[in-house]
């Protein structure tokens, strides 16, 4: 049995992600990922209203009147929402966890697969994979994504992106478009990164919260790993430890950014305190471009 507020917080989350694609995004995922269908159908007879610029003047040169080429639009493409639940998710220092813009993030996603008749499916992983809904169509599917990504309890603490990325290409053998859907605490993970691409239109969303990169000035504090469960006492008044922080975690950014950059890898970049419909609008933008 689903809690009444569960149900009451997907149906928030549709309503608000859906004025999302609606009045925001509306045509720019079809532009990015579909654009106009260049699959060739067949010839016939041009009619007044045609585009003129389809005109296949060989054939209508052979049979003395004008005949345009069809195209059918592109079959349906499949969306795989591949989602990091690890507990490192749970963490926000402004109005929402990583976690949080995650699911928001991935209706958004999900809705606009299904508006241009395409499929969506889930991946929630851990330091395993705890969570496989194979792609369908229909708004009803869709919620059925957003309740997991809000009901479900992990059960690992890491974040195994390699495992997450294996199981995708077994169970999905056709190419698809998959957003990984990470804060991307984990390592080892840049070989699997690499043969996922090659099978796949594979885009990494990196969800990031700003005190990960820097350390407020609130004295001593004690900080938990969510992963590994280890404290630590830390002594924020001190400017060395600061700077230090910082210094790591640029370096870790650093180190991220130049590994994508080396796959040739568009990423889309979210933070907690910031809307995710900018960034993810200039990466729609960037890829119909680049089409």
């Amino acid at each position: 049995m689903i809690p009444k507020e569960l149900l009451k917080k997907v149906r928030q989350i549709q309503i608000r992600t859906s004025r999302t694609v609606n009045d925001v995004l509306a045509g720019q995922y079809h532009s990015a990922f579909r654009g106009r269908g260049m699959e060739f159908e067949e010839v016939c007879p041009y009619q007044v209203g045609d585009d003129v610029r389809l005109i296949d003047w060989n054939v209508s040169a052979r049979y003395g009147e004008p005949f345009i080429k069809k195209f059918r639009e592109e079959r349906e493409l499949t969306v795989m929402l591949v989602v990091d639940v690890s507990p490192s998710g749970l963490f926000g220092s402004d109005r929402q966890f990583k976690l949080d813009v995650a699911t928001e993030l991935c209706a958004v996603l999900a809705f606009s697969a299904i508006r241009s008749n395409d499929k969506v499916g889930l991946i929630l992983f851990t330091d395993t994979v705890e969570l496989y809904i194979p792609a369908k169509k229909g708004t009803m599917h869709v919620l059925r994504i957003i309740r997991e990504l809000l009901y479900h309890e992990p059960r690992g603490r890491g974040t195994d992106i390699t495992e997450a990325l294996n199981f995708l290409n077994r169970v999905t053998r056709r190419k698809a478009v998959c957003f990984l859907v990470s804060d991307f605490f984990a390592s080892d993970y840049e070989a699997s990164l690499r043969i996922a691409r090659r099978r796949h239109d594979l885009i990494p969303i990196v969800v990031s919260d700003p005190r990960e990169r820097e350390l407020p000035n609130v004295g001593f504090i004690e900080l938990e790993d969510p992963e590994s469960g280890e404290m630590v006492a830390v002594d924020t008044s001190s400017e060395r430890i600061r700077d230090q922080f910082a210094r790591i975690a640029r370096s870790q950014g650093e180190q991220r950014e130049t590994m994508f950059r080396r796959m040739d890898t568009e990423i889309i970049d979210v933070q907690t305190d910031r809307s995710y419909v900018e960034p993810l609008v200039r990466f729609f933008r960037q890829r119909e471009r680049r089409r």
